[in-house]
């Protein structure tokens, strides 16, 4: 895990030293162990380091090959590394390291372009070979790849703010803004809510030349159709898949996993498989806030439970709403881009103390994307007319006509998000609505929500954040079974199944929670006066975004502003507004 960046410069100049520091800097807190840079003329490499596998000075980065005339920055995991060296060795490659990072080399010699199939991880990284830089990104997008693209040059980092650091457009991009707006925080690859920075889309790898002629490839592409097997046999891959996913994740490591632990079905069930596995000694990490009314703002009712039952060495962390506003600025400052999730500072604040302890951490994300966990998916099956209308009516945040009212004309080019979406659900291999939505949302919208909140808040602190569920191949799986099934007692019914008998019923049973953090649900106070400056500073009013008079409407009556998803479209305006205040006027 680590922070990467660099530089392909098509001019001829000489990539500058002083660039490839600056976006260090900005990358520095996600690999505090070692730092390197490394320049061939037109094209430099910056490297920070969070060291997991293979601890020694062997797997330093930027990693040269010079027998295979081969340099590469890399940042994530791959699980099956292991097994790779042993083919790769076969085929006469000698290896200096034991690490993982010197196997992406190797195979990328090996099998060029197409190493990135053989490659079971989370992963983003770039190789140049003297000629050509090639850049790749995981199956599920769990790592980041921003760049900026010019005709002088192709520059890419871990985040946002190191490209910014040197220099690129940073007008609002008005498709991203009312994807921004609708998607809850949501802008999918490539745009981000900048005109000078894009992403790479998950599952995709760009080869550039020189001359900076750029070929995009997709290399996978889950289908969502039946498989033929039988309901029996649906559940019990379900928990073999389950079963290799964190079982993989636990062995490509050279130092101590832990749990983050909500309380919730999908932590427990992992701590529960890893206490089934044999593990001893397990590491569990919760967190809690205080209760507004009827919402409570910790689940440690239930989180209590699996500490109990399985007996693991557990750290609980009690935030006051008076300890949140201080600390809001520092999680802000650490989003790649704006996120709304109330869940994102509350993770900050998590990593923050279990960095303290360990390396790495496994963490639920994806299961109520890929099972049918959430409350909208039953009511978007029973819901009548097109596609876009049955998916909007549940989970796009505001319509295209408050948009409207939201924002100032100049953005006013068009209902982007509907655009999208019935692009995605007119991709081929789906069965039905439901498998539509299902593969969007876990190939797609969650990239860019709980995925990405996870790695930015967890890597602030230098520390990896390992997601199970997202395994590729339990999503491939996951994208196979019958609606019907999964959506059985309520949603994630081969969870439950799993976890019966393994786990406390009250667990499983337990009404779905979502990781709390009320305030910034509930507006009121000193958070209400504090999303009300933003909105009204000088910065906001003169960036141009928002439309004033609405704005003042929900400021003024914020929880007549809630979302489908139950969320405040105050915290929302307030957020991206905040966003920009912190990483891009300072």
């Amino acid at each position: 895990m680590c922070g990467i960046c660099g530089q392909l410069r098509f001019d001829n100049r000489a990539v500058q030293t002083n660039d490839l520091k600056t976006m260090m800097k900005k990358i520095a807190r996600r690999g505090p162990d070692d730092e390197g840079v490394w320049q061939d003329k037109t094209l430099g490499f910056g490297h920070r380091r969070l060291s997991i596998i293979d601890l020694s000075n062997h797997a330093h980065q930027p990693m040269v090959d010079e027998t295979l005339g081969l340099t590469l920055v890399f940042n994530g995991t791959i699980y099956n590394y292991q097994s790779l060296r042993r083919d790769l060795i076969k085929q006469g490659y000698v290896f200096f390291s034991t690490s993982d990072t010197e196997v992406i080399l190797k195979a990328y010699h090996y099998w060029g372009q197409d190493c990135v199939k053989h490659l079971d991880g989370m992963f983003a990284f770039s190789i140049w070979d003297g000629e050509q830089l090639f850049v790749a990104r995981d199956r599920m997008g769990i790592k980041p790849l921003y760049f900026n693209l010019t005709s002088d040059a192709f520059s890419f980092a871990s985040n946002t703010q190191a490209l910014v650091a040197i220099g690129v457009d940073t007008e609002i991009n008005s498709v991203a803004l009312q994807q921004q707006l609708s998607l809850h925080g949501v802008v999918p690859a490539p745009n981000t809510i900048l005109n000078g920075v894009n992403k790479i889309k998950p599952a995709t790898t760009l080869m550039i030349d020189a001359q900076g002629v750029i070929t995009e490839k997709t290399y996978w592409q889950p289908k969502a159709q039946r498989t033929g097997l039988s309901n029996e046999e649906y559940l019990e891959k379900t928990r073999e898949l389950l079963i290799k996913a964190v079982d993989k994740r636990m062995l490509a490591t050279d130092v101590p996993i832990g749990v983050l632990l909500s309380g919730g079905l999908d932590s427990s069930l992992l701590v529960g498989l890893l206490s089934e596995a044999g593990h001893q000694d397990i590491r569990t990490f919760s967190i809690g806030f205080e209760d507004i009314d009827d919402e409570a703002g910790s689940e440690f009712e239930y989180s209590d439970q699996i500490v109990k039952q399985f007996n693991t060495r557990h750290e609980k962390y009690v935030i006051s709403n008076s300890q949140v506003l201080p600390r809001l600025g520092e999680a802000v400052a650490n989003m790649a881009e704006p996120m709304v999730g109330q869940d994102a500072v509350a993770f900050y604040l998590l990593s923050e103390q279990v960095s303290k302890h360990i390396k790495v951490v496994l963490s639920g994300q994806g299961a109520d994307e890929a099972f049918s966990g959430y409350f909208w998916y039953p009511r978007m099956l029973k819901e009548s007319g097109s596609e876009f209308e049955r998916f909007a009516k549940h989970y796009v945040d505001r319509p295209y006509e408050e948009y409207l009212q939201t924002v100032n004309t100049q953005y006013h080019t068009g209902d982007h998000t509907q655009e999208w979406l019935n692009k995605e659900f007119a991709k081929a291999n789906a069965d039905e609505f439901m498998d539509k939505v299902f593969r969007t949302d876990i190939t797609r919208l969650v990239v860019d929500d709980p995925v990405k909140r996870v790695d930015n808040m967890t890597m602030a602190w230098g520390l990896e954040a390992r997601v199970p569920f997202m395994d590729a191949a339990l999503v491939e799986h996951a994208l196979s079974m019958p609606t019907a099934l999964k959506m059985q007692e309520e949603g994630k019914y081969p969870l439950k199944k799993i976890a019966r008998g393994l786990l406390p019923d009250s667990v499983i049973d337990r009404k779905k929670g979502y990781f709390p953090m009320p305030a910034l649900k509930y507006v009121r106070g000193e958070f209400l006066e504090f999303m009300s400056d933003i909105l009204n500073s000088s910065q906001c009013i003169n960036r141009g975004v928002y439309n004033q008079d609405f704005v003042q409407k929900v400021i003024n009556q914020p929880e007549q502003y809630m979302t489908a998803l139950n969320g405040s479209r105050l915290w929302h305006l307030a957020l991206l507004e905040y966003w920009l205040q912190v990483n891009i006027d300072e």
